[in-house]
């Protein structure tokens, strides 16, 4: 089996995250997608809590689309991967990845570990793909063809409590849930 592993903060997950889930499963790209929504880590501090992302995301699972629910306080990327590749040791693993993501990428922890899975890569903010790709020396890539979608979760986040700033941005049933937990 094919398994898109998509981390991510998802604070909130807004409509361009499961845009991109459907996609790839409507596309054959991939048989299942794991969406794996991290704890605090290095680069991002006070996340709405993990459980309250995850019952955010359970609104979109199904058979295809899965919410992982144990690992998502590992702090590092290439931790995940290990503890998914054991999970998973006859499935097939994609790192999914907005390509804004690659202009640092070695520095990310354990990188080199991480450049043995395929990469699904995501266009973001005119980023040149092949250009990083080449100088992290990785051939086993995809770049969806999907148009690039002006949606902010930090945006989402500040104007929650105007629906119509932000519905156009997320599904109605994460915006109730945003005004329930912020009620």
């Amino acid at each position: 089996m094919r398994i898109g592993v998509y981390p991510g903060s998802f604070d909130p997950v807004h409509k361009g995250h499961i845009h991109i889930v459907r996609y790839l499963l409507k596309k054959e790209i991939v048989d299942r997608v794991l969406i794996v929504p991290t704890g605090n880590y290095w680069e991002k501090q006070d996340l709405t809590p993990v459980g309250d992302r995850i019952a955010m995301l359970e609104i979109f699972a199904n058979e295809k689309i899965v919410i992982e629910r144990e690992a998502n306080e590992l702090p590092y990327t290439y931790q995940l991967m290990r503890e998914l590749k054991k999970r998973y040791p006859q499935d097939e693993l994609f790192l999914i990845l907005g390509a804004d993501n690659l202009l640092r990428f070695d520095q990310w922890r354990e990188y080199g570990e991480l450049l043995q899975f395929p990469f699904l890569l995501i266009k973001r903010n005119g980023i040149d793909v092949e250009k990083e790709m080449q100088r992290l020396g990785k051939t086993d890539y995809r770049l969806l063809p999907l148009k690039e979608m002006d949606i902010s979760s930090t945006y989402i986040r500040e104007h929650f409590h105007d629906y119509e700033a932000v519905r156009d941005m997320i599904d109605i049933r994460v915006y109730r849930y945003l005004k329930k937990l912020h009620a």
